[in-house]
This record gives C-alpha cells, structure tokens and sequence, in this order.
C-alpha cells in the first residue's frame, strides 16, 4: 500500500445505529437513509423490538442529517440498551484493495487498545471477535472475503475491526462501539474511527497504549457510548447456550452439513435451534429432549433469513 495522506474530514463513512423500540416504521427518512426492519434487537424482556438506522455514504460536513434522524428517532420512543451496537464503516476506496494487509496488521497491532477506548461492554464482545494471525496469513496466500471472516463461536463472522466489509461496502467496519441514541456520544465515535482510519492509511506507527493513540491521532479520549451491562437472564441464557451447542452440533451438521449453531432458545415445547450454513442462510428446528435423549421435531416456519 502506497502510503496517503487523507483530511479524516474528507473520508466517506456510514453508520448501523441499533435501537430498540419505538415506532421505526413510522419515521420519515431524509434522502438516502434506511430503516432496516430484519435487524430487530433484543429488548430488556427478552422481546425483539426496534430496528437498525442507516446512513447513506456521508463525510463529516453532512453530519447535521445524523442529528436531524436521530431526533426523529427518539421522538418515536426509541432507546439503545445493552444489545444494541454502533458500527461506523468508513470508505477505503482511496487506498483499494491492495491496503487489505496494512489494515490487517493495524488491526492486529491496536484492536485491544480500540476496545478499550471504545469501552465495549462485556456482554457485546460476541458481535465484535478479534482478527487473528491466521487470518492474516490466510487473506495472504489466497485473498477474499472468506480469510477475514470467523468460523465456530463467538457466533459473529464479523470481527469488531471487520475489513470483510471492503468485499460488499469498500469499507472497514469498526463495530466496537455500544449502542446510543445521543448525538454527542456518536459523533466522538466517528471521529475516532475516521481519524484512525487515515492515520493507518498514511502508515504512520502508532502506539499500544490506548491513550496514546488517541493522542496521538487527535482523537477524543472520552464522550464515547458507555458500556449497558446485560440483565441477568441474558447472561444465564447464554451460560446455558453454551454449554448446550457442542452437545447439538452433531446433529445440527447430520441436518445442515458444514453448518454452525447460531443461536438457541428456549420454548415450552422444546429448543429451537438455529443452525447456519456455510451460505449464512439460517434454518431453524424444535429439538425436544425425552427419556431417549434428543429428537428434531421438525423445522420452524420461519427458516429463511440470512446472517448479517
């Protein structure tokens, strides 16, 4: 990669702003923006609810439209609460693919240090797993998509410095940051993003300590999202998960080969489970659990989304 200086100003960047409740199908989108309704988050009963904001390609002179739809946002009743995230992709089309290494190496380097600035909370790092040597090792010998994605759990493909997002958006993906509503707290996280982005695109050497680095690239050392901590039953929830997914795999693969259990809840009747396949298409099952050990009941109705 040829180094390039770039005003962090002047990069294209888009943001997914995770919500629950409200009403997102009754607010008015400025031009460009989108509502996505499959991305329902949980809410604090265990419900779905709420949706995902998202930007238009933008640059920080048109970030009055962020503070416009927000306020349209809340004014429906929405709120961020601890499943919820802020992903902030920003535009390396000035560098191409070719920059794909030096990014990965960046992210090997500074991703501790990003999370701890971005002060992910606990209960979120499953969405935002670490790039790993091998993947690194893997984008170089045969470059693509599939190196930088993750198999097996945490049960996120996309790590928190996602660069498989240059394959579907040209971007890098930071998705560290908690969820918020405030306009403050999303903006001081832009900027970080924007301002790390072109300080790893000119190659400059940057330091591992988290405070450092922010000084060091003229980014805010707080007034990012504070962390949510996830209510109890979430987390007994997940303790259970775990414990039950190497005991299912087995199965899940005799029904979907190759696959990976996505997720598991329970039911009255049974577990379902949903399984992924290597296309992140997902299907679910009733698993029921008698006296003769497990049994697939049948597949659930709605086994027809797609992993995003």
């Amino acid at each position: 990669m040829k180094p390039l200086l770039m005003d962090w100003k002047d990069l294209r960047f888009g943001i997914e702003i995770e919500f629950v409740g409200g009403k997102p199908e009754s607010v008015e989108l400025l031009p460009g923006w989108t509502m996505a309704f499959d991305e329902r988050q949980m809410d604090d009963t265990g419900e779905e609810s709420g949706g995902e904001l998202q930007t238009p390609p933008i640059q920080w002179k048109d970030r009055a439209q962020i503070r416009e739809m927000l306020r349209r946002l809340l004014a429906t009743g929405a709120r961020a609460n601890w499943n919820c995230g802020l992903h902030v992709h920003v535009g390396l089309e000035f560098w191409g693919e070719e920059a794909i290494p030096d990014f990965i190496e960046a992210a090997l380097l500074h991703q501790d240090s990003v999370k701890y600035l971005l002060q992910t909370s606990e209960d979120r790092l499953v969405y935002c797993p670490p790039v790993t040597p091998e993947m690194r090792d893997r984008f170089i010998s045969a470059p693509g998509e599939a190196a930088l994605l993750r198999r097996g759990r945490p049960q996120s493909h996309r790590c928190g410095i996602n660069l498989a997002a240059w394959f579907d958006h040209k971007t890098v993906e930071i998705r560290y940051a908690n969820g918020t509503l405030h306009y403050d707290e999303v903006m001081t996280t832009i900027e970080f993003c924007l301002r790390f982005v072109a300080a790893i695109g000119t190659k400059r050497t940057l330091s591992n300590n988290p405070g450092q680095l922010a000084m060091e690239i003229g980014a805010p050392l707080t007034g990012y999202p504070p962390p949510i901590p996830a209510p109890r039953w979430y987390r007994e929830r997940l303790w259970l998960e775990n414990m039950l997914v190497p005991i299912l795999t087995p199965f899940a693969n005799s029904l979907v080969p190759d696959s990976e259990i996505l997720q598991i809840l329970p039911r009255p009747d049974g577990l379902l489970v949903a399984i992924e396949d290597t296309d992140g298409k997902v299907v679910r099952y009733l698993f029921q659990l008698s006296a003769n050990g497990w049994r697939v009941v049948g597949k659930h109705p709605d086994s027809c989304s797609t992993q995003i």
